[in-house]
């Protein structure tokens, strides 16, 4: 009986820390996100905003690995049994999408626009077990846009 309870208490302790982290990390991108507004991000592969003459394309990228808690890996077992979505894994690739298109925004923080985004997911595996997920893997990549300034030039002596 008493590894029962032990069992239990630990359960809810990772779900309780696990629930806060996640709320902390949710907070943490929001808060960046609204800094990062004004850069535009699209799939597109033309610029949608200005006309003016571009100065400066770069690549940029940022990528992120988040771990699956064992909460959430005991929830997904469930469902894998009875069927249906897996919200746990649903929220985890939620944030690590984010996370990856913010760490790529703040790595140029003075483009214009960033065009072409993509985002490329992959699981890293844990134990022996193969289709069991230790981790997520998310990279997102694009081009950064630099326009040319319109300041006006000074005549030459």
């Amino acid at each position: 009986m008493d590894s029962i309870t032990i069992f239990l208490i630990l359960l809810s302790l990772g779900f309780v820390f696990g629930k806060f982290a996640e709320s902390r990390h949710y907070r943490s991108i929001q808060a960046r996100e609204e800094l990062l507004i004004r850069l535009p991000t699209t799939s597109c592969k033309k610029p949608i905003g200005s006309h003016a003459s571009i100065g400066h394309v770069q690549l940029v990228c940022g990528h992120v690995v988040i771990s699956v808690d064992y909460f959430k890996q005991m929830l997904a077992g469930l469902r894998n049994f009875f069927g249906g979505t897996i919200q746990a894994y649903e929220t985890l690739l939620d944030r690590a999408r984010r996370e990856a298109v913010l760490r790529m925004k703040e790595s140029c923080p003075t483009a214009d626009e960033i065009l072409n985004l993509r985002i490329e997911t992959s699981s890293i595996s844990k134990g022996s077990s193969s289709d069991r997920v230790g981790s997520v893997e998310v990279l997102a990549y694009g081009t950064a846009i630099y326009y040319q300034s319109a300041s006006p030039q000074l005549p030459s002596p």
